[in-house]
């Protein structure tokens, strides 16, 4: 069974920093593509930020571009977004997922909900301002 188990979210005044973690279970980490999505209430889930398998190739919404940084640790089944100088607008629930990937496509970035295989429950992060 597959799992995905986010972590690190909480309340923090803009500016701030978090680090949400999201540990697998149940599969072979390093054949998945990882992205992480956020939900705000009233709001359709976006995308946030992915990596590929190899963990070379990083893509970011223009919102977050220069403030988050994804990585992975395929050791750990971990992924990471280290999130700085956050923001209000930063408020949501967020989601990381998994999306199956042949080695063909080893450094594909999938940016689409509807790409990825596997969901998490989602970590709130709320940002006061």
């Amino acid at each position: 069974q597959v799992q995905l188990v986010e972590s690190g979210g909480g309340l923090v005044q803009a500016g701030g920093s978090l680090r949400l973690s999201c540990a697998a279970s149940g599969l072979i980490f390093n054949y998945y593509a990882m992205g992480w999505f956020r939900q705000a209430p009233g709001n359709e889930r976006e995308f946030v930020t992915t990596i590929s398998r190899s963990g070379s190739s990083t893509v970011y919404a223009d919102s977050v571009k220069g403030r988050f940084t994804i990585s992975r640790d395929n050791a750990k089944n971990t992924v990471y977004v280290q999130m700085n100088n956050l923001k209000p607008e930063d408020t949501a629930v967020y989601f990381c997922a998994a999306d199956f990937r042949r080695s063909t496509d080893y450094y594909y970035t999938p940016t689409v909900p509807s790409e990825y295989d596997y969901w998490g429950q989602g970590t709130q992060v709320t940002v006061s301002s």
